[in-house]
């Protein structure tokens, strides 16, 4: 705090509080801080080079993605490929024709099961499709109400 010698009309040695606040600190720290600024941001308007795809021309039209196929596990020995039911045995064949492509094994499987199927016969059929080469499985969840 500081404190006020001279003054108005009292006597000479008269000592007052000096109730302002010294804003040159202040002052000092808000210049730093604005040079501190000015020169960190032209660092982060750094450019980054992209390569970007062509674009594709709007006369042409998109190829419209394939509709995935689902094998529905709905007991031991209840096994769907879409609608058509399936076995353990004959699942890796069935799938090879469900999925209509020349190598089935590069396309996505998903997989669902029901809430009241053991965890033993939802792993069989994960390790039929991986022991015959269809390493793209993808697991789907159902919400339970």
């Amino acid at each position: 705090m500081g404190a006020k010698l001279g003054g108005g009309g009292g006597s000479r040695y008269n000592v007052e509080q000096n109730s302002e606040i010294n804003v040159t600190p202040f002052v000092d720290i808000m210049l730093v801080l604005l040079i501190i600024f000015m020169v960190s941001a032209p660092m982060a308007t750094v450019s980054i080079k992209l390569d970007l795809p062509p674009p594709v021309p709007s006369d042409q039209p998109l190829d419209k993605p394939k509709d995935p196929v689902f094998i529905s596990i709905q007991g031991p020995d209840d096994l769907y490929i879409g609608a058509n039911k399936t076995s353990l045995a004959t699942l890796a064949q069935d799938l090879s024709v469900a999925l209509e492509s020349p190598n089935p094994t590069d396309e996505r499987v998903l997989v669902r099961g029901d809430a009241d199927i053991e965890y033993n016969d939802f792993m069989s059929v994960l390790n039929v499709l991986q022991d015959n080469g269809f390493f793209k499985i993808g697991l789907i969840n159902e919400d339970i109400e």
